[in-house]
C-alpha cells in the first residue's frame, strides 16, 4: 500500500489508534493522525468528519477509525458520499470490505475487539484490493447518494 492513511478516534479509542499508528509507521507507511492527542472525553463525530473531509479532498487515499463500539464513527464517516466505511471485526471482514465493496475506510471497535484482532483486521486491510468485477456496479450505487 502506497499514498498517506488517515487515522481518527475518539476517546474510547485513543490507545488503540496510538498502537496502530506505531504500527503502520513500522511498516514505513506515512500516516496522519487526526486526532484525538489525548484520552479527554471527545464526540467521535467530529474525528469522524475530519477523517472524511481529508479523504474527500484527497489529503490522505484510505482511513482507519476508531470508537468504543465501531458503530458511532462509522455512521458518521458514512453521511459522506465518497466514504464507504467498513465495521470490521475479524480478518475476514476486514478482507471482504475491501475487495467487495472497496471500502476506504477500516472501521475498529476498541471495546469489542482486541489487539491482535485489530492488527490483523489493518494488516489485511491495508494489503487487500478491490475485486472490481461483478461488486463494481453495486459500488457505484453506493457513492451515487449522500452529500
Amino acid at each position: 500500500m502506497s499514498g498517506k492513511i488517515g487515522i481518527a478516534s475518539d476517546h474510547a479509542g485513543f490507545q488503540l489508534k496510538a498502537r496502530l499508528i506505531e504500527e503502520m509507521k513500522a511498516l514505513s507507511l506515512e500516516v496522519v493522525d487526526l486526532g484525538p492527542t489525548g484520552e479527554e472525553r471527545v464526540d467521535y463525530p467530529d474525528f469522524g468528519f475530519k477523517l472524511a473531509e481529508a479523504i474527500t479532498k484527497g489529503e490522505v487515499e484510505r482511513g482507519i477509525a476508531i470508537c468504543g463500539s465501531g458503530i458511532g464513527i462509522s455512521i458518521a464517516l458514512n453521511r459522506y458520499k465518497k466514504i464507504r466505511a467498513a465495521l470490521c471485526h475479524d480478518e475476514t471482514s476486514a478482507r471482504l470490505a475491501r475487495t467487495h465493496n472497496d471500502a476506504n475506510v477500516l472501521v475498529l471497535g476498541s471495546r469489542l475487539i482486541g489487539m491482535e484482532v485489530a492488527l490483523s483486521c489493518l494488516h489485511t486491510f491495508l494489503v487487500a484490493s478491490f475485486e472490481g468485477g461483478r461488486h463494481a456496479g453495486r459500488v457505484e450505487k453506493l457513492s451515487a447518494c449522500g452529500v
